[in-house]
Formats: structure tokens, C-alpha cells, sequence
């Protein structure tokens, strides 16, 4: 009984992550055809590692270009085919893409650094969000995920220089250069980087 539990704790260990300026290189005009799409180099194996240590891999974004007029979701759905295609590649699966279509102006509850996106992951896969890891190049996504409880890590690549330049990141947050130097140091036995998931008793969704 205790090893099948063990079991599925493992299972149900759960990491968000941004989208753009995390996976794949970030754009001011907007990623708003799969074209643009392209992964930042070691992001999707390193989502790979993370499978292989038994994290589900949940990606949170922001795409007000669509509230914007500059893409519709029946091009955001080709964006994130290539994403699960090439993620497929390198022996990575990422479970959902939860997104936020709104503008600023909108005043929603989903789009970053609101946590409204956060509050339905936790729903979506019956999971208390204390203590999951959250990965962002911005702020506003770790805000976002701190406000629910979850352990803020900022990466430099797109917009994470200006962020950790500009400050007032949440407390507690852990700087790395990249999602996959976050990830070797997240998954290095014995780090004080890595923290409890937050999953226990959690059941698949």
C-alpha cells in the first residue's frame, strides 16, 4: 500500500512554465505563426529530464495577441501543435497549455499576474499548489504563481534580464540562466533548489 502511494505521488509531480521567452524565443511583435515558433536551444530536452523524473509539465501564457487581432486560436492550436510535435522529438510531453486570449483592457481573472489560469491548473489536475514550481521570464508569471502558492524560479533568456534588473521579484525567488540550467539544478539529488511538489494526495486528472 505505502509503495503504491509512493507511486502515485511521483506521478502526480506537477511544474508550470511560461511559454514564450522559456520554451522558445520571445518576440515584441508576438509569436503569431508556428514559423516564429522556435525553442530556445536545451528548453525541450530539459522538459524531457523533467518527464523522465516524473514531473508532469504544464505550460501557463499569456496571448493577448489574440484579443489583439494579430493571430486567431485556430493559429495558436498550429503554434502549440509544433510545440508538442518537436517537444515529441527529444522524448519530452507537456500535459496542457493553459491561455490567457485577453488584453490588459479586457480585466479578466486568467491573464498573468492574475491567477486565474493557476486556479484552474489546480482544478484541472486536483492539485494544492503549494510548493509547485513555476518557471517564468517575467514578473507577472511569477506573481501569478506565487500568489497560489507556488515556488517562483526566474530564467534569463527573454525577458528575464530586464525582470531581475527591474527587481521586486516575489520572495524566495531562485535566478538561472536558462529552463535547462534551472532544471539540472532542480533535479540534482540533495539541492536545495528542488521543493515538494505540493501533489500529495493529489489523483490523476
Amino acid at each position: 500500500m505505502g509503495k503504491e502511494r509512493d507511486n502515485q505521488e511521483r506521478a502526480m509531480k506537477l511544474i508550470i512554465l511560461d511559454r514564450d521567452g522559456v520554451i522558445n524565443h520571445d518576440s515584441p511583435d508576438f509569436i503569431k505563426s508556428p514559423a516564429e515558433w522556435i525553442p530556445i536551444p536545451g528548453s525541450l530536452e530539459a522538459i524531457a529530464r523533467l518527464n523522465q523524473a516524473g514531473y508532469r509539465v504544464v505550460v501557463a501564457t499569456n496571448q493577448s495577441g489574440i484579443a489583439r487581432g494579430l493571430f486567431d486560436i485556430t493559429t495558436l492550436n498550429a503554434i502549440h501543435a509544433k510545440l508538442h510535435a518537436a517537444a515529441q522529438l527529444v522524448g519530452a510531453d507537456i500535459d496542457a497549455i493553459f491561455f490567457c486570449p485577453h488584453a490588459a483592457i479586457d480585466a479578466c481573472d486568467c491573464r498573468k499576474p492574475k491567477s486565474g489560469m493557476f486556479e484552474e491548473i489546480g482544478k484541472r489536475f486536483k492539485v494544492n499548489l503549494k510548493g509547485v514550481p513555476t518557471v517564468g521570464d517575467s514578473l507577472r508569471d511569477l506573481q501569478a504563481g506565487f500568489n497560489r502558492g507556488c515556488t517562483p524560479y526566474l530564467v534569463l533568456t527573454g525577458k528575464g534580464e530586464k525582470t531581475k534588473a527591474t527587481g521586486g521579484l516575489p520572495p524566495g525567488t531562485q535566478v538561472f540562466p536558462d529552463l535547462a540550467a534551472m532544471v539540472t539544478a532542480f533535479l540534482k539529488p540533495g539541492s536545495a533548489t528542488s521543493a515538494p511538489s505540493g501533489t500529495t494526495g493529489a489523483q490523476p486528472a
